[in-house]
């Protein structure tokens, strides 16, 4: 439970975000928290209009232990106000190792968080009386002591990251599992108080052998549940046999109140070898939106996100909808234009094979770009972006036709040989009119792409080492292309 006044605590995080102002590489226009540690994004929740984004959190340094929930609001989804850490883990009680992922809801004005304690995994309940600034853990925890009777060998206790919603006059939970040897599980229980729940099983569990059309992996985590009307959507965080996280994948279908029957499954938001693009959360908006952030892994080592001194970025608040075969697609909100400065406008320019046209008026570490180009049959094009003049460092945003693929290639990110740099790689999904759109977040070590229309999604980290990686290229090899209109904005820092 918090107990101190807020305002203290708000005064002091903004004194500790002072103190990374000049860091390289700490985003301006991606929430994180003041200092320390940053993983999965919590609890959200709009009340009265506003926003609340909890947060995984470790006050105690830039690594993961002792989490607690860190806790922000936002009136327009873009600036952000730190309120005082929510949750704070309780010597000798269910959540001693950690307060690990939940949900947040209303119940019957009541705002009530369900999260995971640990350890052992359980279930547990705080609410609060003061609009979401105080929370009491409530005496009847742990309300669901662990996994079901039939799972707790098979689990091998994996049992987190309650997922809870209203729906028929009874509350519903999702939980994440696994059973050894087999595969990811999503739990579902039920409820008429959030405190006694039923288990009524399994709604959808995956197969480790199968490879096709994804590799569903061994463990889930982080499971939401979207509704579209006539298909539903499962969203699962999934790791392999050894505990890595691995990426976001998404299975289409429909959900008949007991079992989930998949349609489409793919990535949700590509990345590199695992991807930085994880554990995301989805809420309903009161104008009817599902809105999501994830959240963006370090790349790069341990050693590096200590000696920085912070550690963990929130994606973009990011809108998701189904397409009518049941793919979905991830936009950034349209709030985000409210940052724009300082805009640039190309249009109708050809690019003959083997050129590099430096953009020198619009160059920057924070800029929204929309590219617009015609497809050529071969080749291949994009954009440098964190480029130095001299053509050292840059990340390559490349097109690729023939292989109908959008690729990050990081090899010459960075000049440090620490962060990863294995290439990132989307599919094109639409190329009806012959025309690609790419919509770029560039945001110091942040780059989120959009193509499309978010038809397809990525996200990836990148360490440029020299202060004057801040240049913007067109390119073009292997055939000559056309660039229907390009757009630079300059995005101001949100704090």
């Amino acid at each position: 439970m918090t107990t101190d006044s807020p305002q203290p605590m708000v005064t002091e995080a903004r004194a500790l975000r002072h103190t990374f102002v000049a860091n390289p590489h700490r985003p301006q226009f991606h929430f994180l928290a003041p200092a320390n540690w940053l993983n999965d994004p919590n609890g959200l929740i709009q009340w009265q209009g506003r926003m609340h984004l909890f947060y995984q959190y470790n006050p105690n340094g830039p690594f993961h232990g002792s989490i607690h929930w860190g806790h922000a609001i936002s009136d327009d989804l873009v600036h952000w106000q730190d309120l005082p850490v929510a949750l704070t883990p309780t010597p000798g009680g269910c959540d001693s190792d950690g307060c690990w992922s939940g949900s947040a809801v209303n119940n019957q004005g009541t705002p009530t968080l369900i999260y995971s304690g640990v350890s052992p995994q359980v279930v547990c309940l705080a609410t609060s009386s003061d609009d979401l600034v105080t929370w009491h853990k409530h005496p009847a925890n742990p309300v669901i002591a662990g996994p079901p009777g039939d799972l707790k060998v098979a689990s091998g206790g994996h049992f987190r990251d309650p997922y809870v919603w209203r729906a028929d006059g009874q509350w519903r939970l999702l939980m994440g599992s696994k059973s050894a040897g087999g595969g990811g599980l999503v739990l579902l229980y039920n409820s008429s108080d959030l405190l006694h729940w039923e288990y009524v099983g399994p709604i959808l569990q995956g197969d480790i052998t199968q490879t096709e059309p994804i590799w569903t992996g061994a463990m889930w985590e982080c499971p939401n549940l979207l509704d579209f009307g006539q298909r539903q959507a499962l969203v699962i965080s999934t790791q392999n046999e050894l505990g890595d996280l691995l990426y976001v994948f998404y299975a289409s279908g429909r959900f008949d109140g007991q079992h989930f029957v998949p349609g489409v499954q793919d990535i949700l938001v590509h990345g590199g070898r695992q991807g930085c693009f994880y554990a995301p959360q989805v809420t309903r908006a009161d104008d009817g939106r599902h809105l999501m952030w994830g959240w963006l892994r370090e790349e790069r080592s341990q050693a590096a996100f200590m000696e920085a001194g912070w550690a963990g970025v929130m994606s973009l608040p990011l809108v998701v909808s189904m397409e009518l075969d049941g793919h979905m697609c991830v936009e950034p909100a349209a709030e985000l234009a409210a940052l724009r400065r300082d805009h640039q406008h190309w249009g109708d320019l050809d690019l003959p094979d083997g050129s590099v046209w430096p953009l020198n008026s619009a160059i920057g570490d924070s800029l929204e770009i929309i590219a617009q180009f015609e497809l050529p049959d071969d080749g291949e094009f994009g954009l440098d972006v964190r480029a130095t003049p001299d053509g050292q460092e840059y990340t390559r945003l490349v097109v690729q036709p023939a292989e109908q693929q959008v690729v990050i290639q990081r090899d010459r990110s960075s000049l440090d040989p620490d962060p990863d740099k294995t290439p990132c790689a989307a599919p094109i999904r639409s190329t009806a009119n012959r025309m690609i759109t790419l919509h770029i977040f560039l945001d110091r070590s942040v780059l989120e792409v959009f193509v499309n229309g978010g038809l397809s999604s990525m996200a990836a980290r990148i360490y440029p080492t020299r202060r004057d990686s801040i240049g913007l290229n067109l390119f073009s090899r292997g055939a000559a292309v056309r660039l229907k209109s390009l757009d630079v904005w300059r995005l101001d820092a949100i704090w």
